[in-house]
């Protein structure tokens, strides 16, 4: 199901309302919840009227594949070890603070790697970040709550989860093979793990569009 324009219109305004100098908005959930598609359609709403939302993704601190590939771990890569979760929390610390404009990386779903300064933050107030574990109270990731004003946790089942995520991996020149193998070893696991973060988020949303 997709979440209609209103709805989306809606939740645009409760976040004007919330903004006082800047609203740091989280919005978490499992791989191939729809986080992304979210985050960009409240953006592109709340920026109708000019430019007063940017989007910050988590997976712009994927460890490198060259990383990976020395810590053994390419085969786990979405995993929460396999992001640079001390380098998130710092820029993320750099933007509650409003230390001055911020580089901030992005992620290619064509070159599988992260992209440094795919987005430049600013002096936008309200500031979108989008990930899975924003809400996970383990190593690093524990302090990512308290640099959030608010969290929403958007979710769908894994039989609609499942089949987004392989439509994922095969746009991404995987075979059917290694992508189905990916999403029982891995995805489904994480998406068990980011779940049980969900009673601390302020907003559930579920049924939503794909990434």
């Amino acid at each position: 199901m997709d979440l209609p324009d209103d709805a989306v219109a809606d939740l645009a305004r409760q976040v004007r309302a919330k903004v006082t100098d800047r609203l740091v908005l989280g919005i978490v959930g499992p791989p191939g919840a729809g986080k992304s598609t979210l985050a960009e359609r409240l953006r592109d709403v709340l920026n109708e009227d000019g430019r007063v939302a940017v989007v910050a993704p988590m997976d712009g601190f994927h460890r490198s594949n060259a990383e990976l590939d020395s810590m053994g771990a390419r085969a786990r890569k979405g995993e929460p070890d396999t992001f640079d979760a001390e380098g998130y929390v710092a820029a993320l610390r750099r933007v509650r603070e409003r230390r001055g404009r911020v580089e901030w990386p992005t992620f290619s779903r064509v070159t599988d790697e992260p992209v440094p300064g795919g987005v430049v933050i600013d002096g936008e107030p309200i500031v979108i970040t989008e990930g899975n574990y924003l809400l996970l109270d383990e190593g690093p990731w524990q302090d990512v709550r308290d640099l959030l004003d608010e969290a929403w946790f958007v979710d769908v089942p894994d039989e609609i989860l499942v089949p987004r995520l392989l439509e994922r991996f095969l746009a991404g020149g995987r075979s059917r093979e290694e992508a189905e193998a990916k999403i029982a070893a891995s995805d489904l696991r994480n998406a068990a793990l980011v779940r049980t973060t969900r009673d601390l988020a302020d907003l559930i949303i579920d049924g939503f569009a794909p990434d």
